[in-house]
């Protein structure tokens, strides 16, 4: 009995502990580079530039919060059932793994909205002007790839999907 909540415990502290790396940048961003400037890390290349977003991904939904905010807690609970059943066999280790960082990134984030009202974002590759964006955000992005080549190359087979979707239970070792 006590195994299975070991495997929540251990899912709510890296899932803090991630959210709380992603909110210590922002912080260091926000009271060391005003708002609309940028530091070059590498010139022309690569910066620190601090922007206040009020939307999602590419500023989509822009000041749209309790949309975002209701979003966030759907992804928690669909990101929290597929981390339950997928937990229950190490063969799918790798997609608890990409869970956690999902609900840490989203986390992140969610505390930016609830708490200011956008999200802070400050990583930009200025080379190609790709939109700034912040530590959660990488979090989730590269999640979500990992979970898709994942599938695409290793948990390809019905039995894979149907049990990670939940449709088919194995015993909990």
């Amino acid at each position: 009995m006590m195994k299975s909540y070991i495997k929540y415990i251990i899912l709510v502290l890296a899932t803090v502990v991630l959210a709380a790396i992603d909110q210590l940048t922002k912080y260091i961003v926000v009271k060391n580079i005003p708002l609309g400037t940028g530091v070059p890390v590498i010139k022309d290349v690569f910066e620190f530039f601090y922007i206040r977003n009020t939307g999602s991904a590419w500023g989509m939904l822009s000041k749209h919060t309790t949309i975002l905010i209701a979003v966030s807690i759907v992804e928690f609970v669909l990101v929290t059932y597929v981390f339950n059943n997928v937990s229950k066999d190490k063969k799918y280790l790798p997609i608890s793994i990409a869970c956690v960082f999902i609900l840490g990134g989203a986390l992140g984030n969610l505390i930016d909205r609830v708490r200011l009202g956008y999200v802070v974002d400050f990583l930009y590759f200025k080379l190609i002007d790709f939109p700034v964006f912040n530590v959660a955000d990488i979090y989730v992005t590269v999640s979500v790839i990992v979970l898709i080549l994942l599938m695409i190359f290793k948990y390809r087979s019905n039995e894979d999907i149907e049990f990670i979707l939940g449709d088919k239970k194995k015993k909990e070792e």
